[in-house]
């Protein structure tokens, strides 16, 4: 297992741009594949995550040329997916596994999905148990609730499907399945998630009908190729926010951030703390709002986080608990049930990890309550096998009071490659 260390910084100054959106940049694969004619995309995330989806692809029978700027997908239509030869590995990604199993059920052959030993070991049940409504025939581990997971394709039907939690892969994995369906596929949420796929729904030419508390989409209709832009990921811009913000004398410029409504908790959540965050030059880019981000130091100050704001947040609450740990006052998280079925329980995780840099931390079912100070100690800590903790981790020790240490890093690479070069970048020592 790897360790990389970080020393404290005098300030994070400078300017840049991060890789390309994780989610559209799945998405722009997936439908690409599947919509007749060529795809192109630009800004593509070469993280590991997202090579699991183009390799599971590939393995399909989709030509895919790759010139290290611009991905050229030559699509086969809905039903122009060939059975694959071997078994495919999604590797450490959730989004692979999740709207892929939606996707192959409405196939007309047979499939399987595994992932490494962190995926397999995350529910499924939220995703099969919608599709096999549908007439999908899904096998897993566990009663179905766990990778490696074997799909016989079948005809599908469109079914209602009230969704009791607020997740965009469950939604977006009715989405594709829906595609093959026949008649409508409608899903609501108790709050609205991410909306990735219902715009690129949209721009590749899918019936859909956006709802006030969800989506329908109405099968059969054939997807036509498109040219799509990934704008950086506003995900990753969050930790060099958070850097920025907590070491004092910083001011960062990142350019190209995708604003996404459905993704700006994270700004609205670190706005109301008392950071100073401004937007500049915003902008379209194939259908997602973008703009450069301009982060100067704050003195934060501890909120409650909860409601529609945490799905809105969801991917960036690791390192909203690093803001929260120094920020003055009490910062309570609730709602967020759903951390603690990511890479790993990442509630449990950030807990553990806080209370070692001396910070009060009470778990909660749903969230935390994080007693916030002026100081982090330094010492070693864990990733727990999960990119975001591990980044989160490298952040806070920007502004520790000694070195700190993160051990199993590697799994920074499923999301953000250059990750630890922008950090040393920004970081003046």
């Amino acid at each position: 297992m790897e360790t990389y260390t970080v020393q404290p910084a005098k300030a994070v100054r400078g300017e840049i741009a991060v890789p390309g959106d994780k989610s559209i940049s799945h998405r722009s694969i997936m439908l690409g594949s599947i919509a007749q004619g060529t795809t192109t995309v630009r800004g593509f995330l070469r993280g590991e995550d997202n090579l699991s989806t183009l390799n599971a692809f590939q393995a399909l029978g989709v030509a895919v040329e790759d010139d290290g700027e611009t991905l050229r997908i030559e699509g086969k239509g809905l039903h122009g997916l060939a059975e694959p030869f071997d078994i495919l590995d999604c590797g450490n990604s959730g989004t692979s596994i999740r709207l892929m199993t939606g996707l192959l059920a409405g196939q007309r052959f047979f499939s399987i999905l595994t992932g490494d030993r962190y995926l397999r070991n995350r529910p499924m049940r939220r995703v099969i148990e919608p599709l096999a409504r549908m007439g999908a025939t899904i096998f897993g581990r566990a009663g179905g609730d766990r990778a490696p997971l074997a799909i016989v394709g079948r005809e599908l039907t469109g079914i209602d499907h009230a969704s009791p939690v607020a997740s965009a892969q469950v939604k977006s994995a009715l989405m594709l399945a829906g595609l093959y369906a026949a008649g409508a596929t409608t899903i609501t949420e108790p709050h609205l998630s991410r909306d990735h796929s219902e715009r690129m729904f949209r721009h590749f030419g899918a019936d859909i009908e956006i709802l006030a508390t969800g989506v329908r989409v109405r099968g059969g209709r054939e997807l036509q190729g498109r040219d799509i832009v990934v704008p950086g990921d506003i995900s990753s811009a969050a930790f060099f926010m958070v850097a920025a913000l907590i070491v004092p004398g910083s001011e960062l410029l990142i350019r190209g951030v995708g604003v996404n409504p459905t993704r700006t908790g994270i700004l609205d959540i670190l706005t109301a703390m008392g950071a100073s965050i401004e937007l500049v030059d915003c902008r379209e880019v194939s259908g997602e709002p973008v703009a450069d981000i301009l982060i100067r130091s704050s003195r934060l100050r501890g909120i409650e986080i909860g409601g529609d704001l945490v799905p809105r947040a969801i991917d960036e609450f690791p390192v909203i608990c690093v803001a929260a740990a120094l920020a003055e006052g009490r910062t309570i998280v609730r709602d967020a049930r759903e951390l603690r079925v990511k890479e790993t329980d990442r509630i449990a995780a950030m807990a553990a990890n806080l209370r070692k840099a001396g910070v009060a931390v009470v778990e909660t079912e749903d969230g935390m309550e994080i007693e916030g100070g002026e100081r982090l100690l330094g010492g070693s800590f864990e990733s727990f096998g999960d990119h975001r903790i591990a980044m989160s981790m490298l952040v806070a020790g920007l502004a520790a009071e000694g070195e700190v240490a993160v051990s199993d890093v590697e799994c920074i690479a499923t999301s953000f490659p250059n990750f630890t070069e922008l950090l040393a970048r920004v970081a003046a020592r």
